[in-house]
């Protein structure tokens, strides 16, 4: 019987100038209190990823029509007939069936906050499909389980935890990815050693560490575009993002809706409605309107949405989300048949598009069924790499009789005392400032902190009591 030898080159002691110590330490204290936020958020996210095909098992027969047929019916008629169906409300915005899918009249009901009536017809033949409560156009599960992965349901208060997942998680990513290097950076077969973990390891705590580091490398790219694609449009790091887009005049144009020689200007991007619906609207107008915009270029899936109020135009935007991207808008004045504003989306600025395509392919959106099974992936690699994580922790403890712990012992403190003087006046200020855009990250940091000193005064008071028991005993 053989026994697998090490033969891996020993941990280097170049940590002992601080950056190491301090790197492992922090490593080790993100990983075990934070990872329970991204347990939660791998699973939840791993849910998201099947929406689609979950929303045409449950909603096949409002989503989606058996028969195609040569050519739709006006896309009026289809109003009315939804109309007919959802006597209440005002017309929000409409979305004209296109192959097989359904016609979308999205209804405004004061009581239902931002959520809507959507109504489904039968393009083909202006017969009502059903009638579902959805919210910027999701189903009631889709929009469930978005709400499991943002807040957990519970609201303002659960948004914290998938802020603070998404603050610490490219934390970890970069932390563990130079303390894998750094372990390996003198081995002859460092790219190897990086990349795949060492299957003639025994077991225990280094073959854990092979397959969590190495599977972490394989992930480390998606985990940082979760990471930051999540922080845009999170509660406070996204603020501070929105805030910055504003410096740089970088937010995605707004469509005037503004007709020529009215008085009051409406700002309407044509998404979801505006305001949707507030003067009464001729349903005959949104077949000229749509004719209008297909004659501007406005091929594929489109969002009519009405006037917000006298004197402005109604709004046709592409929704085709999917790669290549097609969100183009016009403002469409139906009464004199002019096009009287335009927005393209090669023409955002490339800060504001790059966040629309990051946010698309967050969802899952972006690359269809290949970008579903991409953020699978990451979700069943991440709770892996937390689970091995854990195990590794266990794995440390001592198993000596007069030793023997629950679980393995933190790395050592304090490494910052051995950093250079350059690394600590550089260090600091860099960290308040990432503290200070990530503010979640800095107030669980200064937790940590607080946590660790307070701690770390108890061991020393403890030893202290220790050794003048003992002394006064001798």
């Amino acid at each position: 019987m053989t026994v697998p030898v090490d033969t891996s080159p020993p941990p280097t002691r170049s940590a002992d100038n601080g950056w190491g110590g301090l790197l492992l330490r922090l490593h080790f204290y993100a990983g075990i209190l934070v990872a329970p936020f991204l347990l939660i958020a791998a699973l939840t996210g791993l849910a998201y990823t099947v929406t689609p095909q979950l929303d045409r098992t449950l909603y096949g027969d409002q989503l989606t029509v058996d028969r195609v047929g040569d050519r739709p019916r006006p896309t009026a008629e289809q109003i009315g007939a939804a109309r007919a169906a959802h006597p209440g409300g005002t017309v929000a915005s409409v979305a004209p069936g296109e192959g097989d899918a359904t016609t979308r009249v999205v209804f405004d009901v004061p009581t239902l906050g931002e959520k809507q009536h959507t109504v489904y017809v039968d393009p083909y033949t202006a017969q009502v499909k059903g009638t579902l409560t959805t919210w910027f156009g999701s189903t009631p599960a889709t929009t469930w389980l978005d709400d499991l992965h943002r807040n957990l349901h519970l609201g303002v208060v659960g948004r914290y935890y998938s802020e603070l997942a998404a603050s610490w998680l490219w934390v970890l990513v970069l932390g563990g990815l130079i303390l894998w290097w750094r372990r390996h950076r003198t081995s002859s077969s460092r790219a190897r050693r990086l990349v795949a973990p060492d299957l003639t390891a025994k077991r225990g705590v280094r073959r854990t560490r092979g397959w969590h580091a190495a599977t972490g490398v394989w992930l480390a790219v998606g985990l940082l575009f979760l990471s930051v694609t999540g922080l845009t449009w999170s509660r406070y790091a996204g603020g501070n993002f929105s805030s910055a887009l504003d410096a740089l005049d970088a937010h995605a144009p707004e469509l005037s809706t503004t007709l020529p020689g009215a008085v009051t200007p409406v700002a309407d991007t044509g998404h979801h409605g505006g305001g949707g619906g507030a003067t009464p609207v001729d349903p005959a107008d949104t077949d000229r309107v749509l004719a209008l915009a297909r004659d501007a270029g406005l091929d594929g899936p489109v969002e009519i949405t009405p006037p917000a109020e006298a004197g402005t135009a109604w709004s046709v935007v592409q929704v085709d989300n999917s790669w290549p991207v097609r969100k183009d808008a016009v403002a469409v004045d139906p009464a004199s048949g002019a096009v009287t504003a335009r927005s393209d989306f090669t023409s955002w600025p490339l800060l504001a598009r790059v966040s629309s395509l990051g946010i698309q392919a967050h969802m899952g959106v972006l690359l269809g069924p290949v970008n579903q099974i991409l953020l699978a992936a990451l979700a069943l690699g991440l709770l892996c790499v937390t689970v091995w994580g854990y195990r590794m922790w266990w794995q440390r403890r001592p198993t000596r009789h007069d030793r023997r712990a629950p679980l393995g012992t933190p790395p050592g403190r304090g490494a910052w005392q051995r950093l250079p003087a350059w690394g600590v006046a550089v260090g600091v200020p860099l960290v308040f400032a990432v503290g200070w855009v990530l503010p979640l990250l800095g107030v669980s940091l200064l937790a940590f902190l607080a946590v660790d000193l307070l701690l770390g005064a108890r061991r020393r008071r403890d030893t202290a009591t220790a050794e003048a028991t003992g002394g006064a005993a001798i």
